[in-house]
Parts: C-alpha cells; structure tokens; sequence
C-alpha cells in the first residue's frame, strides 16, 4: 500500500515532504505530533498518506462515542484511541497515560481544536508532551505549496511562552486549505 500512498501522494495531488525527512521510527517511538493548521477535512487523509509514506505509527484521539459499531475496528486500526469527554476529568493526565502503556504511540492533534478559524491555540498538547515527557514534532499542513515540513523533535522546557514562540514560528506563513483561515 506505500506504493498507492506515494503515487496519490507524489504523482497525482502533486505533494511534497520537506524538512525532518530522516524522521525515524526507531529513534523516536513517542511524540506528540501537531499539524497545523488545520483547517479541511482533506488534512485526515493527507495526514494518513504522510504516514504510510514516512512509515510512521501515528495515532489519535477521538471522542469515546466514535468508537461504536460499525466504526470501531476501522478507527482502531488506523490508530484511534478513543477518550472519555465528560466533564470533570483531567484529560491532559488522561492523554498522557496512553504513553504508558503503549512501546510505541505517536499522537496526532491540531493545537486549534477545531477546523474554524481560532485567535489562540488550546494548550493540552503541550501538556500532554510534558506530562508523558515526549517531544513535540510539528507538521504543516501547507496547501498552497503543496508541502508537509516536519521539524525536529522539540522537548517543551518550562518557559511555555518561549515555547510557544518557538513552535508559532514554525508555521509561519502556511497557507491551509480553507484560506480565509490563515
């Protein structure tokens, strides 16, 4: 199937990977992996093609209702884990226990939270990474140069506005694929 991948991703949208291409998955087996911006339902199946192409393990989190009949073992299989959203539960704490207990668990989340247009990031994903003590690994999702730049493994620090200057300045100028967005 890295074949189809590679052909849809390469030949016929016309896509490109650039930056942390060496990204490996025997040098790191835990990270949280933010793609951004994130704007389309389209980001999904880009997402899923950049990862059979790099050959990476990626997963994600989804609200626990997703994971009924019939959907649940396609979700499971392309590595959904699904999460309990009712209130009054710390779900950083809840995230970062996935870590535990998986050799191998690579989360991908949109820091916006959402597809529409936001003023400020949700901060969970940086205190997902510092509660599992993983690196965070930033994606673009840049529809208007038709590329997905990868970064080096970032490891949060305790100064969160330095942080989050740093990891804003990755995106600077990405263009998602709803433009009004950016």
């Amino acid at each position: 199937m890295r074949w189809l991948a590679k052909f849809i991703y390469f030949k016929i949208l016309g896509w490109k990977i650039v930056g942390n291409t060496t990204f490996s998955k025997e040098t790191i087996k835990k990270a949280v992996i933010i793609a951004v911006p994130h704007t389309s339902w389209h980001d999904f199946y880009i997402g899923l093609l950049l990862r059979q192409i790099v050959n990476i393990k990626t997963n994600f989190i989804g609200k626990k209702e997703l994971f009924k009949w019939p959907f649940n073992y396609y979700f499971k299989a392309i590595g959904g884990r699904p999460i309990d959203r009712t209130p009054g539960q710390n779900k950083v704490e809840a995230i970062a226990k996935l870590f535990e207990n998986e050799d191998e668990f690579r989360l991908a989340l949109a820091p916006e939270g959402t597809r529409k247009k936001v003023e400020e990031w949700r901060t969970g994903f940086y205190y997902i990474a510092k509660a599992a003590n993983v690196p965070i690994i930033m994606f673009t999702l840049d529809f208007e140069n038709k590329q997905n730049k990868v970064s080096e493994p970032f490891y949060p620090t305790d100064d969160i506005e330095a942080d989050f200057e740093h990891i804003k300045s990755f995106y600077k100028g990405v263009v998602g694929k709803v433009k009004a967005y950016s």
